[in-house]
């Protein structure tokens, strides 16, 4: 059974960096967080490849007619994800962030797990990560302090055309892996596994991304960052309560309503006044 008869569209879109348009410390000019997002935005391609094999292995098992139709806007709206990341990536190296390295590591990573693992554990895994997707995007789509960092650029624009479309589909990994018999157990193995290596990865890489800007030598401009971490919208916790909602055993990802949000964001962006209209061919 599928959890909504949402349809998924899939727009073409590009987005456009002029030079110059971004200063180096693009987040609110914020030392840490802009590292931070350099680094999430270079796992998202490789990411989104492990996503798409994870549930295109399993689609031909899926009956249900609209979960079927959703798998492919699913496959679709990740595939341009990892296409319009991979361009800002490219972005962010030229100004000195080590994207291209993260998203190596990253693809190795996956790749080595898609061999090693059962499919239904990648499968389990892919819904974990998409639950904290869905859990970091909906934090930017409600709150206004997260919006503000990102300023007025393009950075801003791709994240919340992002965060858009996984509160779309943020269901599909998730109705898949219970439509093929997924255990409880190995759902929730998979997102204590994921929580590790993602919270893991995203530290240690921003470390490593710092130590190459000349910036973190500043200790005035370190703990100015530093002291404005503890006060990050997105270590809310409430954020921290609905990423752990995933451990319930009755959990499913419709809990948390959005269809207001999604209804509120897609006349933003997409309607006929839209600040992304004019992105979309």
């Amino acid at each position: 059974m599928v959890s909504s008869d949402r349809s998924l569209p899939v727009r073409r879109i590009r987005f456009r960096y002029p030079s110059g348009s971004l200063r180096h410390h693009f987040v609110d000019d914020d030392l840490i967080m802009s590292h931070v997002v350099a680094v999430l935005s270079a796992t998202f391609p490789p990411g989104e490849d492990f996503f798409v094999r994870s549930v295109q292995h399993y689609a031909g098992q899926v009956t249900d007619p609209v979960l079927k139709e959703q798998v492919k806007g699913f496959i679709g709206q990740e595939v341009t994800h990892g296409r319009e990341h991979r361009e800002l990536n490219r972005r962010l190296q030229e100004m000195g962030y080590p994207t291209h390295r993260v998203a190596r590591f990253v693809k190795w990573a996956l790749a080595d797990a898609t061999k090693r693992a059962p499919a239904k554990v990648n499968l389990s895994y892919t819904a974990a990560l998409e639950h904290y997707t869905a859990t970091l995007a909906e934090c930017l789509l409600t709150k206004p302090s997260a919006q503000d960092l990102l300023g007025d650029t393009e950075v801003r624009n791709i994240l919340l055309w992002h965060a858009l479309e996984e509160t779309e589909h943020k269901a599909v990994a998730f109705d898949v892996y219970r439509a093929i018999g997924g255990s409880e157990r190995v759902r929730r193995f998979g997102f204590v596994v994921q929580s590790f290596g993602l919270i893991g990865l995203v530290v240690i890489a921003t470390i490593l991304s710092m130590l190459g800007d000349r910036a973190t030598y500043n200790p005035v401009r370190l703990l100015r960052s530093i002291r404005r971490l503890g006060s990050s919208p997105f270590l809310e916790p409430d954020v921290r309560r609905s990423l752990a909602d995933y451990l319930r055993t009755d959990f499913h990802p419709s809990d948390h309503d959005n269809e207001e949000l999604l209804r509120t964001w897609s006349e933003e962006l997409f309607g006929a006044e839209g600040r992304l209209a004019d992105h979309l061919h």
